[in-house]
């Protein structure tokens, strides 16, 4: 297959201006991006698509994938879908997150322990449509911590393992990458709603998030963290953890830390899942609903505050916003760029090049992905309308006019979030 995308305003991920130009693709990589005015001797019976004008950016990397988090209204919800349904329905979020425009992912949990291992082999062999993905284990957690669904007098599953000890963490976690997945979650903090392990505390012992990481870094996989506490900001960074997610409440020892691990590690705020938490509660004045929202408050503040001064310091963050929960549903992770830009203080290049160049290199793969550059992988996304000025536009999933990973071209079904293959 050779394709020659003419007359496009091409944005090549960089964060430099874009131009017009005309980028030729062969089979699943790009073969030459070239000014408009330059002769392209190569694109000779190729076919053409003409851009007109449109902006042709990178695929977007989705930093913080959550696949099988189908939407529920609760986290036991996804212990009780048997995993047949539940297979089907994890095949449904990665359309969906296709066809927003995200054609990688780097899962930041699934909710059962295979679950993101076979999406991302069905996604690979063709079997279905959905970004490339890396897979993560279901989260990792203490008794009584995030993702420990169980009472006294019922074991319901969520999507959490209760581990206590290192030993208990690491024979999971080996469990776990046995099983195939590329990266081992760790809960090293709590969390809104859970009494006993609230979001400014540490509840994984310095132990268990070692054994955690030995286990996963001796055979060359990665290890990601759910990390509110600055407590547990600090563990992550002491013990080796590549992908610490949230940060929010990190003090100034904290954020040195992350600074002095800046080329090693990436962050990512998950930011949406507490503004859309906060807008849903507002007006709920029920003694639990005004907890809640007095912790949300407490945590949207602190979480603005941690990312504005991270994006100072130069310290890497994904655009990944925790969708997959029933107040932040698949398919709307475009979102993430804006809130970016009103809450963090990115620039919208900024903000793509966070959902690009530097998503790339999350996925392990920024030799090959997260630009438009010769030799790069062929994703690419083709814009009617322009995100500098206006990066809402890439919630509007109207507006591309083409979708395109690894060399394959797709685009919205009419009237359905579904992507379909042209062939």
């Amino acid at each position: 297959m050779r394709l020659l995308i003419d007359n496009a305003r091409v944005w090549d991920g960089s964060g430099a201006a874009p131009f017009p130009g005309k980028v030729l693709v062969e089979d699943n990589r790009i073969a030459a991006v070239v000014p408009q005015a330059e002769t392209l001797a190569d694109a000779a019976g190729a076919e053409r698509l003409d851009a007109a004008g449109k902006f042709l950016m990178p695929g977007m990397v989705e930093g913080h994938a959550h696949l099988s988090f189908v939407d529920t209204p609760r986290g036991t919800a996804l212990g009780e879908l048997p995993p047949e349904d539940h297979t089907l329905m994890a095949m449904d979020a990665g359309r969906k997150l296709l066809g927003a425009g995200f054609t990688s992912a780097v899962s930041g949990a699934a909710a059962k322990i295979r679950l993101d291992v076979a999406l991302r082999d069905a996604i690979e062999q063709g079997v279905v449509d959905g970004p490339r993905l890396l897979a993560a284990s279901p989260e990792l957690t203490v008794t009584g911590g995030l993702g420990d669904g169980r009472r006294l007098h019922l074991d319901l599953q969520s999507f959490g393992v209760a581990v206590d000890g290192p030993d208990e963490v690491r024979k999971m976690a080996r469990l776990c990458l046995r099983e195939g997945v590329d990266t081992v979650k760790l809960n090293i903090s709590g969390d809104i709603g859970t009494e006993s392990a609230l979001s400014d505390v540490a509840v994984m012992t310095d132990a268990e998030v070692a054994a955690g990481v030995e286990a996963a870094h001796t055979i060359d996989r990665r290890v990601a963290a759910h990390a509110r506490a600055s407590a547990a900001v600090k563990r992550a960074v002491q013990h080796g953890v590549d992908i610490i997610y949230h940060c929010d409440f990190a003090d100034e020892e904290a954020l040195d830390m992350l600074e002095g691990v800046k080329d090693r590690i990436f962050t990512g705020p998950a930011f949406s899942l507490i503004a859309n938490r906060l807008e849903a509660i507002r007006g709920d004045n029920t003694p639990r609903g005004r907890v809640i929202s007095d912790r949300l408050k407490a945590l949207y503040e602190a979480s603005c505050g941690v990312h504005v001064e991270m994006r100072k310091r130069g310290i890497r963050i994904l655009v990944g916003g925790d969708y997959g929960f029933a107040d932040n549903p698949q398919g709307n992770n475009a979102r993430d760029l804006a809130l970016f830009v009103t809450h963090f203080g990115f620039s919208p290049s900024e903000a793509l090049q966070a959902a690009t160049r530097t998503g790339g290199e999350a996925m392990r793969r920024g030799h090959e992905l997260g630009l438009v550059k010769p030799g790069y992988l062929a994703d690419l996304l083709l814009v009617d309308g322009d995100p500098l000025a206006d990066i809402r536009v890439l919630q509007d999933r109207k507006r591309f006019a083409l979708i395109m990973k690894d060399g394959v071209r797709y685009r919205p079904c009419e009237g359905t979030p579904h992507v379909r293959r042209l062939h």
